[in-house]
């Protein structure tokens, strides 16, 4: 027994030691000093294109803007978005525009633990200085409360947050807002929209059992969504099939009122209220445009496999 008793002890040993290792092993890279000087309003248009104040509120307690809280029930646990106002307590006021940018682009707090994914930092990691700036700038306006949100309430083993640097190095892929060579400027910027700040494919992307975004289903739709929810594919082919246009998808973005006459409802609704209704015209036309053209699905999965192939 002893040789056996050995043996376990040294694979405990080892086990301990990998996870101290993990713990200890730092992700991300430090920001460079952002000196810009933030504009205020489009701070605020990006934040509200970006989902902050509909992911960062909790409407239905009558929480205040962006003091977190509301309840975000997965296969993984219950999530609670933090309080992001400038109280320096409990919220972001005691962070510099550096630690914003890393906790932005990165996905990673100012003491270096990276945030669940929950979070959708990914689709964030290409905003510029200019765009970290001006979102300082907003949130430098929103009155601080001094309330704490519910801390996350994971089931084992996701409440390791040592793993999520596992999760990270095997899923955490750039979201390719750059524009196209050969495509409109509409076409680009529809694309830094959709796959960028109003991060569709959050949603409408199928999850692994990892909670990743299965590439090759990009947009293709999840009929698993938090709280029971689901997203529709919204494919250029299925979207064209369920009657969408460029003009109707974009009514439908500034309205939530569809072709039928009928209305989002559940997390789409609140997407479009708290979010793209507050977007320009043309916004949500190059929104719309990149979402309808039926060379996306083509341009893009060659991006997937071109970058898998790259990496192999």
């Amino acid at each position: 027994m002893r040789p056996v008793l050995r043996s376990g002890s040294a694979a405990a040993v080892l086990g301990v030691a990998t996870v101290a290792a993990l713990a200890a092993w730092p992700v991300g890279v430090e920001p460079e000093p952002i000196e810009l000087v933030g504009d205020v309003e489009r701070g605020a248009y990006l934040a509200r294109a970006s989902g902050c104040i509909a992911c960062h509120t909790n409407f239905e307690e009558g929480g205040a803007p962006l003091a977190g809280g509301a309840p975000l029930p997965t296969d993984f646990g219950t999530f609670y978005p933090p309080n992001i106002t400038t109280d320096p307590d409990f919220g972001i006021g005691a962070w510099t525009v550096e630690d914003f940018a890393r906790a932005v682009r990165q996905g990673i707090g100012p003491d270096g633990t990276p945030y669940y994914p929950t979070f959708t930092y990914p689709f964030y990691a290409d905003f510029s200085d200019q765009d970290i700036a001006d979102l300082w700038a907003a949130f430098q306006t929103v009155p601080p409360v001094a309330e704490n949100a519910p801390s996350h309430d994971m089931v084992f083993p996701f409440d390791q947050r040592w793993g999520l640097k596992l999760w990270r190095a095997a899923y955490l892929d750039d979201p390719e807002t750059e524009p196209v060579d050969g495509q409109s400027d509409v076409w680009n910027r529809g694309r830094e929209l959709v796959r960028g700040a109003t991060h569709c494919g959050a949603c409408h992307t199928e999850r692994n059992l990892a909670g990743a975004r299965v590439l090759d289903a990009m947009f293709a739709g999840n009929d698993a969504l938090p709280g029971g929810n689901d997203a529709p594919s919204i494919r250029p082919p299925d979207l064209i099939a369920g009657g969408w246009t460029v003009s109707n998808l974009a009514y439908a973005l500034k309205t939530g009122i569809t072709p039928s006459g009928d209305a989002f409802g559940g997390s789409m609704g609140e997407v479009v209220m708290y979010g793209t209704s507050f977007l320009t015209p043309a916004d949500l036309e190059a929104m719309a445009t990149y979402l309808l053209d039926s060379d996306v699905a083509g341009i893009e999965m060659a991006g997937v496999h071109a970058t898998e192939s790259e990496a192999d």
